[in-house]
């Protein structure tokens, strides 16, 4: 039987670098803060849609969560460059 609780506490712990990224941009507020925002925003969307399309298509829970920690990694390597 599948058991994904490794795959979702590594999520847990590498999206925490990525909330506090985007909480001091936020916080900053200004240009950057709203473009950030509005990218979040776009990003949540974007991923929850390619995550129900897999998952419609058969994809697997794990691999959901594999799609979803490279997007943690594009946004922490996106937001510690600035």
């Amino acid at each position: 039987m599948y058991n994904p609780i490794f795959s979702s506490i590594m999520l847990a712990i590498e999206s925490r670098r990525v909330i506090e990224l985007r909480m001091v941009r936020l916080a900053w507020g200004g240009r950057e803060g709203l473009a950030e925002a509005q990218s979040m925003v776009t990003e949540k969307v974007h991923a929850a849609g390619e995550a129900m399309i897999t998952l419609m298509l058969g994809g697997s829970p794990e691999t959901v969560i594999a799609r979803y920690r490279e997007h943690v990694a594009f946004n922490t390597k996106r937001l510690s460059a600035s």
